[in-house]
Parts: C-alpha cells; sequence; structure tokens
C-alpha cells in the first residue's frame, strides 16, 4: 500500500508538471513579447539618454579647458611700470613663439586712450621672438590712491597661421573660433627710486628693445657693387655725345 501510494502521488504531481511544459498560448506568447520589447526600449532609452549626456559633459569640458598656449611671455602674467605721474611710462614685454607653427598675436588693452604697444601685432616663425614695447601714461592718481590704476589690463592673444600669411587684424575677427587668449596681464607700479630687481630688468628689456628698433632703422648694408642700371647707361652716352659735340665745335673755330 506504501508504494501505490507514492506512485499514487508521484502521477499525481507528474500533470501538474505537463501542463507547465506544455506550449503557451497565443495571448501569453504575444505579452512577452510586448514585455521584452518594452524592456529593449527602456534599456535603449537609458543607454541613448547616457549616451547625449556623456556627449554634453565632454563639449562643456571642452569649453572650459583651455587650448595649449603657444606664446611664451616674460614677464608671464605681470607688467611693471615705474610711477611717475603726469609722465609717459613704459613697460617691456618679451614674446616668443614655443610652438611648432607660425602664431599671429595681437595685443589689447581696457585703456586704449592712453596704451599702446608696439608692435600691437604681428607673425612670429616657430622659435622667434622680440620684445614689445607698452606706452602708459601715467594718470594722478585720484584721492592719492595708485591702486585705482590697477584696473588697467592687458590681454595677448594669438592664432595658428600657415607660413607666408600676411598681418592684418581682421585675422583675429575671421578666425575667431581658433583665437587663443594667451595672458591677462595685471599692471604693476615701482617706484623709480628704490632698488628692485624687476625694475633692473625692465630697465634691461627696455635697452634691448630700444637697440632692436634702431637696427630696424638702419638701412641695408651694402652688398656689392651696384649694377648699371638702364638710366646709368644712358646718361653715361649723353655725357660722351655732349663731349663730342663740343671737340667738333672747337674744331670748326680753329679751322676759321
Amino acid at each position: 500500500m506504501a508504494i501505490a501510494d507514492r506512485r499514487h502521488n508521484k502521477w499525481l504531481i507528474c500533470p501538474l508538471w505537463r501542463s507547465s511544459a506544455s506550449p503557451p498560448s497565443p495571448s501569453s506568447t504575444q505579452n512577452l513579447q510586448t514585455q521584452s520589447q518594452n524592456h529593449r526600449l527602456q534599456n535603449g532609452g537609458i543607454v541613448s539618454s547616457k549616451n547625449r549626456s556623456s556627449s554634453t559633459v565632454s563639449s562643456v569640458a571642452r569649453s572650459l579647458i583651455p587650448g595649449r598656449r603657444r606664446l611664451r611671455l616674460d614677464p608671464s602674467n605681470k607688467l611693471y611700470f615705474p610711477y611717475e605721474p603726469g609722465k609717459q611710462g613704459r613697460s617691456a614685454v618679451r614674446i616668443k613663439n614655443s610652438s611648432k607653427s607660425h602664431v599671429a598675436f595681437k595685443f589689447q588693452t581696457t585703456a586704449p586712450k592712453s596704451c599702446y604697444m608696439r608692435p600691437p601685432g604681428g607673425i612670429l616663425a616657430p622659435g622667434e621672438g622680440l620684445i614689445a614695447t607698452v606706452f602708459k601714461f601715467m594718470e594722478l592718481p585720484e584721492n592719492n590712491e595708485k591702486n585705482q590704476k590697477r584696473k588697467v589690463k592687458f590681454k595677448i592673444m594669438s592664432l595658428k597661421v600657415k607660413q607666408g600669411t600676411d598681418y592684418v587684424p581682421e585675422l583675429f575677427e575671421e578666425q575667431r573660433d581658433e583665437v587663443i587668449v594667451e595672458r591677462v596681464l595685471q599692471v604693476v607700479f615701482l617706484d623709480p627710486e628704490r632698488p628692485n630687481p624687476a625694475l633692473e630688468k625692465l630697465k634691461r628689456q627696455l635697452a634691448e628693445a630700444d637697440a632692436a628698433t634702431e637696427t630696424r632703422k638702419k638701412p641695408p648694408a651694402d652688398a656689392g657693387p651696384k649694377v648699371i642700371g638702364e638710366g646709368l647707361v644712358i646718361d653715361e652716352w649723353k655725357e660722351r655725345r655732349e663731349k663730342y659735340l663740343a671737340r667738333q665745335q672747337v674744331e670748326a673755330v680753329d679751322s676759321m
């Protein structure tokens, strides 16, 4: 009886197993397909939204990260001026192209009426440099507050250009997206009567800038003998003809 009961119980369980293993009905299959499709759509939406958010974050990060600097400045972030109220002061900054391409630079200031720079812009070949001179009129301080004049700032911008490009300020407007702000230079005033390492360095840079300016003003050296041009040949022929005619006149007078 025990064996018969176990067999009887076994077959009581088996019909349940057979019913679960039977093929699903069309309605249940459709429900499963709908659920899986919804699951894929939800996952796809999550992935696409993640991709969009990651691309947005990367674009924002690129806009916040500054581009690689093309110029090396000395001083790097300040312009030193001897403070002499009522006079025009001079400062200097060395600009060197530290990149492997030709670079155009441009100078801007928040006080264009009282400040200017020579040269105001130009193009430097790789490794080439110059010393730019900055001029600023030293206005009389208001209420004896020198710090008010420190609000004046100078900005150096750079732009990568092709070799042989002629410099024009409009380059920075035409290729605005490629322009990099190299530095924003702060104004620092120095007491001309008090010894200061920054003041001594400024004097050396100004002397070097003046020497470079004088060199550019000098005419080019004589490279050799001048080639006689067409005008000189004609002048020499005229001179010979005039001498010949004068000699002929003398001979005619003597014969008479």
